[in-house]
């Protein structure tokens, strides 16, 4: 990722934001891995108070769009939400067999030393067009990836809320 990211906050956008499991390893790979992911998303959006507007968890690489949390940055919330699920998963290996948590240039007993890759990519998203474009592109990636048919079939994004109604596995804020 580029080193020198400009992060715009404070002008009331939408943030489309994608984050990366460390080395895009598919640290997300299993129901379990993604099924705690959203687990802590919903926790954080408690936490902070920001919208959802839409989410899809790919086995590498997650993507969100969200509002800005009224008391801190975006900045500050992909920190905790990237903390609380590193945390977690270490918390809960003990269910999860070790060769699929380590990575694979560490040795047996080294456990997880990295789950997330640092930083984060953010656009604002200034528009309606702008929106429907991001939606679009999260819930196609399933698909596009070769990992289901139809973006319905995904259970971790907020695809069939926008197509359906359903609620899925985190509530969704519709946001015009």
């Amino acid at each position: 990722m580029p080193k020198k990211l400009k992060r715009y906050y404070g002008r009331g956008d939408l943030h489309f934001l994608t984050f990366s499991c460390y080395r895009r390893l598919p640290l997300l790979r299993t129901v379990r891995a993604r099924n705690l992911f959203v687990q802590a998303l919903g926790k954080i959006r408690e936490r902070y108070s920001f919208l959802l507007v839409g989410y899809v968890v790919m086995p590498e690489h997650v993507h969100l769009l969200i509002s800005e949390p009224p008391k801190v940055t975006p900045s500050v919330v992909l920190k905790a939400l990237k903390q609380r699920v590193s945390r977690d998963m270490r918390k809960n290996k003990r269910r999860v067999s070790e060769a699929q948590l380590r990575l694979p240039f560490m040795s047996a007993d080294a456990g997880l030393s990295r789950f997330w890759q640092p930083r984060f990519y953010d656009f604002n998203v200034y528009s309606r067009r702008k929106k429907r474009e991001k939606l679009e592109y999260m819930h196609a990636n399933p698909v596009n990836r070769g990992l289901v048919r139809n973006s319905g079939a995904w259970m971790w994004s907020s695809y069939l809320f926008y197509e359906k109604g359903e609620r899925g596995l985190v509530p969704i804020d519709p946001v015009d």
